[in-house]
C-alpha cells in the first residue's frame, strides 16, 4: 500500500483563500506526510476581502498569501478565477470546475459543505459535487481549447465542517468522523497565518479578532470529540454513484 500512497492525488477546493487552511489543512498535512500529491484550489482570489484595498489589489495580496501557504505544505496552488459573491450554480461554472477537476486528476476531493453561512461556500459545494460526477463522463465537454482527459472514475468526495458547525438557524450540523490533527496543528496555524490580510477584514466585517485563536478553539472542540488535542471533522458524500468506502479514513488510520 505504500507505493499507492506515494502517488495518490488529493484535491482540496474551497471558495476563498484561507478557507482550506481553516477547515482541513491539518488533514492535508497528514496526507502529505503519507506521500500524497496535494493540490489546493480556491474558486476566487478573494477580491472582496478588504475594506481598504480595491478588488484587484487585495486579490494580488491574497494570491501571494495562498501561494505562501501552499509552499509550506509542498502543494500545488491554483485559482479558478471566479469573483467573490459571484459563484453561481450554472452550466458555465460547472464546466469550469469540471475542467479543473480533470486537470488535477484527484483520487480524493475535499470541498465546502452543502450548508454554510454564505452562498459562495454552498455554490462551491454544489459545483464540486457536480464536477466530480461529470469529470468521468466522456460526452461531457468543458468547452476548453485544450481540454484535459476525462477521469477514469468518480473520485471520493468529502465535505469539511460548516463554519462553527451550524446551519442558518444556529443548529448543530452532524458530521461523520473527526481526524486527529494534533501532530500537524502547528503547520495548520502556520499556513493560516500566511493569510495576514484577513485579520483586519475579519475584525471589521465579522467582529472577529485573533482568528488564529478562533481556529485553535474550534480545532480543540472537534479534537475533544475523539479524545485528541485538535481535530477536523468531515462528512463523506455517498449518493449514487459516488464511492462509499471511506478512503480518507483508511489512508489516515491504515
Amino acid at each position: 500500500m505504500t507505493g499507492e500512497l506515494r502517488t495518490l492525488r488529493v484535491l482540496a477546493i474551497h471558495a476563498h483563500p484561507d478557507d482550506i487552511e481553516l477547515q482541513c489543512a491539518g488533514t492535508l498535512a497528514l496526507l502529505k506526510q503519507r506521500g500524497c500529491h496535494i493540490t489546493l484550489a480556491t474558486m476566487t482570489a478573494g477580491d472582496c476581502g478588504s475594506a481598504e484595498l480595491g478588488p484587484e489589489e487585495i486579490a494580488r495580496v491574497r494570491r501571494a498569501e495562498s501561494q505562501a501557504s501552499a509552499a509550506l505544505l509542498g502543494a500545488d496552488c491554483l485559482c479558478l478565477e471566479f469573483h467573490d459573491l459571484g459563484i453561481d450554480h450554472d452550466t458555465d461554472s460547472r464546466r469550469r470546475v469540471t475542467e479543473s477537476v480533470r486537470r488535477a486528476r484527484p483520487d480524493l476531493v475535499i470541498t465546502a459543505p452543502p450548508i454554510d453561512y454564505m452562498s459562495d461556500h454552498e455554490m462551491t459545494s454544489r459545483l464540486v459535487r457536480d464536477a466530480c460526477f461529470a469529470a468521468s463522463i466522456p460526452n461531457y465537454s468543458t468547452r476548453q481549447w485544450d481540454p484535459a482527459p476525462i477521469l477514469d472514475k468518480i473520485p471520493h468526495l468529502y465535505y469539511v465542517d460548516a463554519i462553527e458547525g451550524i446551519d442558518y438557524f444556529g443548529n448543530s450540523l452532524p458530521t461523520e468522523f473527526v481526524v486527529d490533527i494534533s501532530a500537524t496543528f502547528a503547520l495548520k496555524l502556520e499556513m493560516l497565518a500566511c493569510h495576514a490580510s484577513q485579520r483586519n477584514w475579519l475584525l471589521k466585517q465579522h467582529g472577529l479578532d485573533e482568528y488564529l485563536e478562533s481556529c485553535r478553539k474550534w480545532s480543540a472542540k472537534r479534537g475533544s470529540e475523539i479524545g485528541a488535542a485538535y481535530g477536523e471533522a468531515f462528512t463523506q458524500h455517498k449518493g449514487h454513484p459516488y464511492p462509499h468506502d471511506n478512503r480518507l479514513h483508511e489512508l489516515l488510520t491504515g
